[in-house]
């Protein structure tokens, strides 16, 4: 079943295209990698999907439902959540309560409520942090809860995003460079990770990585996008052998 589609996406900031005529679709339960060299538009793409950026021309439909000119909170509750290139934590406060703000959808209690600390507020706030320690042990921070998000080495920063990420409980994940500033033994055990999060809560995932390791050890399909353009699209054994691939961003066998 589609999930989402993106027909001739383009994008243009004054004279530059950034992004220009670009298609991708994803079925349900998909993993599909977005590579490319820097400043190729992949990031771009993310915002456009997230309504950071308006577009300039074309079309994005989630589950058949147009995204084009929805603010970043709709398309959010809508079920696409992202993860971002430069780490986004609150990082004065603690590995717990960055989870905890992303569990707002199971907070329905007003403001009296939360004023008087009435049984409702009690309940929820005790069910939000049960499900914010089980992201954690999810991502291997369970034992971090209390620590300062600052505190925390870059790789478990990049897992802590993640976790804020699944307690949006989204349906399309968009990852963006989640292996960067990792080493091999951090991004081996990240490809296990976004296997196994992707089974266990049923997601469809989109992932921009520099890392070609973690690219063809994890993603089913992946685009290949070029000064703004897709250049090839395919599995992982034929992008590696795709010439103008090779040409354009791997600059030799991998």
């Amino acid at each position: 079943m589609k999930m989402l589609e993106i027909n001739n996406l383009s994008k243009n900031f004054g004279g530059l295209s950034a992004v220009l005529g670009v298609d991708i679709n994803l079925n349900e339960g998909d993993l599909v990698g977005l590579i490319g060299p820097n400043g190729a538009g992949k990031t771009t793409i993310f915002n456009l999907l997230t309504g950071v950026y308006p577009i300039s021309e074309g079309k994005i439909s989630f589950r058949e439902n147009s995204l084009v000119n929805k603010k970043t909170h709709v398309i959010a509750n809508k079920g696409i959540t992202r993860t971002f290139q430069n780490i986004r934590l609150f990082k004065n406060l603690s590995v717990l309560d960055n989870v905890k703000i992303g569990m707002h959808k199971k907070c329905n209690y007003g403001l009296l409520t939360s004023f008087f600390r009435l049984p409702k507020f009690y309940k929820q706030e005790e069910q939000v942090r049960e499900l914010s320690l089980q992201l954690l042990e999810e991502v291997g921070l369970a034992d971090k809860f209390e620590t300062i998000a600052e505190n925390l080495s870059y790789g478990q920063q990049r897992r802590l995003e993640i976790a804020r990420a699944l307690a949006t409980q989204p349906q399309l994940l968009l990852l963006d460079e989640p292996a960067a500033g990792m080493n091999p033994q951090e991004s081996q055990e990240l490809i296990e990770l976004i296997k196994n999060i992707k089974k266990k809560y049923n997601l469809t995932v989109l992932l921009i990585e520099h890392d070609m390791s973690v690219v063809m050890n994890v993603c089913e399909r992946i685009y290949v996008l070029d000064y703004g353009s897709i250049i090839a699209e395919g599995r992982p054994e034929e992008i590696k052998t795709n010439k103008r691939v090779i040409e354009a961003y791997l600059g030799g066998d991998i």
